[in-house]
């Protein structure tokens, strides 16, 4: 039987594999060769965010930095990003970035939202908090 971070590495791994392609729950549960309630309890467990946030703010990461990066039109973005359409990835773009696609883009300036989750490191939003955490407990 694997560890808990060795499963949580291979979930990583596929998402970032696939972040591209189509994901859901199901096909990362058989392919891990977990339910995917525990799945995703074991996920949220380790890294403080739900593997459907994970993808959901990495596909927007990737999104930003290809609006700011690439002359790509929003639209193809949009798609490779995992939407169906401009306007639900404008929506979903602005609840993280706080600006619409085109305002971001015209800004230039790239700030990543969510890291690849590195189980040696910690590189999420929670996890930085849990690092500092950790850190200032040692020190004292």
């Amino acid at each position: 039987m694997q560890s808990k971070k060795e499963m949580i590495k291979k979930v990583i791994d596929y998402i970032e594999n696939n972040l591209e392609q189509e994901i859901d729950l199901d096909n990362i549960a058989e392919t891990i060769g977990y339910s995917k309630f525990h799945l995703n309890r074991m996920f949220t467990e380790e890294t403080n965010i739900t593997i459907h946030k994970y993808v959901q703010t990495r596909r927007l990461t990737v999104a930003a930095e290809k609006l700011v990066k690439t002359d790509m039109p929003i639209v193809q973005i949009a798609y490779e990003a995992g939407y169906h359409s401009q306007q639900a990835f404008s929506l979903a773009f602005k609840q993280i970035y706080l600006y619409p696609p085109k305002v971001y883009r015209n800004r230039g300036i790239f700030v990543p939202k969510q890291q690849q989750i590195s189980m040696g490191g910690y590189f999420s939003f929670n996890s930085n908090y849990q690092f500092i955490k950790e850190m200032t407990g040692r020190a004292a």
